[in-house]
């Protein structure tokens, strides 16, 4: 049976590539999208065609020889499905995060890019986390509760800008930019935990380890995976990159104007010119860490931080559009920008795993 992938973006091209690698003899006919727009002709050379002409092409018994995977976030696959069963095309199956996360741990694993956190022994010694999730006053509620693990701290950002509360941590308290959080977003959170928990705690215990992730993005680790983390010397968790085609300038394009990108380069040239001659080498590569989601061991992400924060406040500098006359967040765009950089650059001298997690999939983790 043949197959037409639903989507036109990372999570569609990540599973055409795994399905290629994984199931040779499995034919993908065309990537699906609901309306041409600014979608590409073709990705991986495989044509992008607008559902209601594909369907209008097909006989009913090639649309019942026909099975839709859906490669898209899951919030919007139900009205898929509806737009699916109007068109007569009723084989399909849903790509959940949690599936997605599966399939491209295989293709990564069989692809020898990365070896799973759980390929490693499980240790003898617990590690103490401290995963800061951020949370926003205008966060839309889950579909369902989710048990968060003891390690999990919710803490508001943006939280100066607004009355309203929804964690008893704010990202307004200490040393702080919680007045950026339009522009920064979820980083409001990581520039307070590096200046009120990793800045200002004497201990260095090698046990320690301190990160970020979203309260719809959540690192999925089990008790096992905490006992690898110390006796294997785990330095950093980011999750899995996401595919891009023909290379992640797709996604600055998207995301960052022209003007943006050029400031960050100068940026990047005057604080850190090693980094600036090769960035472009790097980021014209097809995989992006998405998200700004990160867990280290307190060292680890001191240093990161201390990099990466003076790059964004002299994009600030730089930059034509002050804060205040911008409303998207491309400062949290340019920060995983800046993490693929930096993680690409360290690699040579990190090694790396990789682990599920809550919704988005995998990741990746490097170790000395």
């Amino acid at each position: 049976m043949e197959i037409a992938i639903y989507g036109a973006q990372s999570i569609a091209i990540g599973a055409c590539e795994a399905i290629r690698n994984l199931y040779p003899k499995r034919i993908i006919k065309c990537f699906l999208v609901t309306k041409r727009e600014d979608n590409a002709n073709s990705l991986l050379g495989v044509p992008v065609l607008q559902l209601e002409d594909f369907s209008k092409s097909l006989s009913k018994e090639e649309k019942r020889n026909i099975e839709v995977l859906i490669a898209t976030p899951d919030n919007v696959m139900p009205d898929i499905e509806k737009s699916l069963n109007e068109q007569g095309l009723c084989c399909y199956v849903r790509l959940t995060s949690m599936c997605w996360a599966k399939l491209m741990g295989y293709y990564y694993i069989c692809n020898k890019k990365y070896m799973p956190l759980s390929a490693l022994p499980i240790g003898y010694h617990s590690a103490k986390l401290n995963l800061f999730m951020a949370k926003f006053y205008k966060d839309k509620p889950l579909e369902s509760q989710y048990n968060m693990p003891a390690w999990i701290i919710p803490i508001q950002v943006g939280a100066t800008l607004c009355d309203k509360r929804v964690a008893n941590l704010l990202d307004c308290d200490g040393e702080n930019i919680s007045n950026k959080n339009q522009n920064y977003s979820e980083l409001t959170a990581l520039y307070w935990i590096w200046k009120n928990r990793l800045n200002r705690q004497q201990s260095d215990s090698v046990d320690e380890y301190y990160g970020l992730c979203h309260y719809r993005r959540i690192l999925e680790l089990s008790n096992d995976d905490v006992l690898r983390l110390i006796d294997n010397d785990v330095d950093v968790i980011l999750p899995y990159p996401m595919p891009y085609e023909p290379n992640i300038e797709e996604h600055h394009k998207r995301y960052l104007k022209d003007s943006d990108w050029n400031v960050l380069l100068i940026a990047l040239e005057e604080l850190y010119p090693q980094y600036a001659s090769r960035s472009l080498e790097i980021l014209s590569q097809r995989y992006l860490y998405n998200y700004n989601i990160i867990v280290a061991k307190k060292a680890v992400l001191s240093e990161y931080c201390a990099w990466l924060f003076p790059i964004l406040e002299r994009v600030e500098e730089l930059g034509a559009l002050k804060q205040s006359d911008r409303e998207q967040r491309y400062i949290g765009y340019m920060g995983e920008t800046l993490s693929t950089l930096y993680f690409m650059m360290n690699k040579q001298i990190k090694r790396m795993n990789e682990k599920d997690i809550h919704f988005l999939s995998f990741f990746v983790i490097f170790y000395q």
